[in-house]
């Protein structure tokens, strides 16, 4: 809003409200078919799956299997997790980013 004491155009703001809503509803959608991945001890393990956090794959190199170390094996499925739900949250926040707010909802919303 302008210093100016107007009151905004309130069909106009909801109009951009619907708008933003859509936008931000299609920027979620792509990000559920972009394939995100988290490796983890070089390469050893790998989780693959898509933007909306749904696991597609585990891939653990058989040299990475030692029987007398599960600990470890675990600890680097754990890393690979969380490698992949970071890729997943930073696809999301990126998408999300890229949606044009509008003056006006900009300005209701402080930004």
């Amino acid at each position: 809003m302008s210093g100016s004491g107007e009151m905004p155009d309130l069909n106009a703001l909801l109009s951009q409200l619907g708008q933003v809503q859509d936008s931000l509803r299609a920027a979620q959608e792509t990000a559920t078919t972009q394939v995100v991945e988290g490796v983890a001890g070089g390469g050893l393990v790998r989780v693959v799956g898509t933007g909306d956090l749904q696991v597609r794959a585990v891939t653990i190199d058989p040299s990475a299997v030692d029987p007398g170390d599960v600990d470890t094996l675990q600890d680097l499925v754990l890393a690979a997790l969380r490698g992949f739900v970071e890729a997943a949250k930073q696809l999301q926040a990126q998408a999300i980013g890229g949606v044009d707010l509008g003056g006006g909802l900009e300005g209701l919303l402080g930004g």
